[in-house]
């Protein structure tokens, strides 16, 4: 019987599309890399996850998580070219655009800044009235009163990007371990050395958090504790005879319907903060419903498909942590993405990879994601 592996350059915590994405930058660059998972690969938020890229629709302020956004959306394209070579994985990038809903005149004042603002980086967004949007999606309710059009704000089907960046990251040489989980760290002198599983040791000098809302808690048994909490997202998807609508639309009330390739319509997300229950509810679902069918009336005649949770990590400030443990060498983190652990994946993966090659692609950007970046946190 063949000895069971247990030597690796880097070892990734956590099966999310996040870990996949380092993964496969890292074994890219021949690192022989091990991604432990404790339960299947994308099974959390990465398949709960409605796949928008809302770089500028749900980020309304300048600062390096933006840069950081727009940086990341645009590696889409060679993205879903690459995965297509290397996994025979089509991730279903579609670029349409999107439309930033005002359901109330008070929203559309507040939008139509937003539309300048959004102009230094992209001056083919622009402001539509409420016949300028009906014009471009005829079942938009009319009493919208307008909207944000951007061009470059698309989706994906996050589920198939997550298994895409596994598949392509093991036809680089890594393997993968689901239904295992860490138990605790080795360390020597303040350097991480391994780690102990529930299928026995793995030794490495270099590992990587990525577990999502529960990066938090393995954080806490090497003596860190980061500002990060779980929220529950609650989600539905329709079916119809025949496309209502062909572009993402996303509302300030936080209600949002994507059109797949498939003909689901998925809508969503409620958000339910500082807990890991996945239970998906009545209240949650009927809200969303109620919403839903304000925006497209004529969803109230689409086919019922199916519903769906997800947890998703959120921080104090709002930006996720990207960096390495400021009391451990070798120990690097990447989580609390929240509501942008697709959109932000490419661009995550490749920072991380650079990071623990030594080099760092942005240090200036980079600081604004520091573990260390609050002094109550060490």
């Amino acid at each position: 019987m063949c000895e069971v592996e247990n030597s690796f350059d880097v070892a990734i915590i956590g099966g999310g599309i996040n870990g996949s994405s380092i993964a496969y930058q890292l074994a890219k660059m021949g690192r022989k890399v091990i991604i432990l998972e404790k339960e299947r690969l994308a099974f959390q938020a990465s398949s709960a996850a409605a796949g928008m890229l809302a770089a500028q629709a749900e980020i309304e302020k300048d600062g390096p998580f933006f840069q950081l956004a727009l940086k990341s959306q645009t590696m889409f394209s060679a993205i879903s070219s690459e995965m297509l070579e290397y996994t025979g994985i089509d991730i279903e990038f579609v670029n349409k655009g999107m439309l930033k809903i005002a359901e109330t005149e008070d929203l559309a004042l507040e939008l139509k800044k937003q539309v300048s603002f959004q102009q230094r980086w992209d001056p083919s967004i622009k402001w539509l009235d409420s016949s300028e949007l009906r014009e471009m999606e005829p079942s938009l309710s009319p009493d919208i009163p307008g909207g944000m059009y951007l061009p470059n704000d698309g989706h994906v089907q996050a589920e198939k990007l997550s298994q895409a960046f596994a598949k392509a990251a093991g036809y680089f040489g890594a393997v993968i371990r689901e239904n295992t989980e860490v138990l605790s760290f080795i360390i020597e002198n303040g350097q991480i050395k391994g780690i102990e599983t529930t299928a026995g040791p793995i030794h490495c000098d270099q590992v990587v958090i990525t577990a999502g809302a529960w990066t938090a808690k393995l954080l806490h048994k090497t003596g860190l504790d980061l500002s990060m909490y779980p929220v529950k997202g609650e989600c539905f998807s329709v079916m119809t005879e025949k496309p209502l609508i062909n572009t993402t639309i996303f509302s300030d009330k936080r209600c949002y319907l994507v059109p797949k390739r498939n003909g689901e319509i998925y809508i969503g997300a409620t958000m339910v903060e500082n807990t890991f229950d996945k239970k998906v509810t009545a209240g949650g679902i009927s809200t969303l419903v109620e919403r839903a069918i304000q925006l497209v009336p004529q969803l109230k005649d689409a086919a019922w498909e199916r519903v769906w949770a997800g947890i998703r990590p959120q921080t104090g400030d709002g930006n996720p942590y990207i960096g390495e443990h400021p009391l451990l060498k070798g120990m690097f983190v990447a989580a609390g993405h929240f509501r942008n652990g697709i959109l932000l994946s490419p661009i995550t993966g490749k920072l991380v990879a650079e990071l623990l090659d030594g080099r760092v692609m942005d240090e200036t950007l980079l600081s604004a994601f520091r573990l260390d970046r609050h002094k109550e946190l060490v």
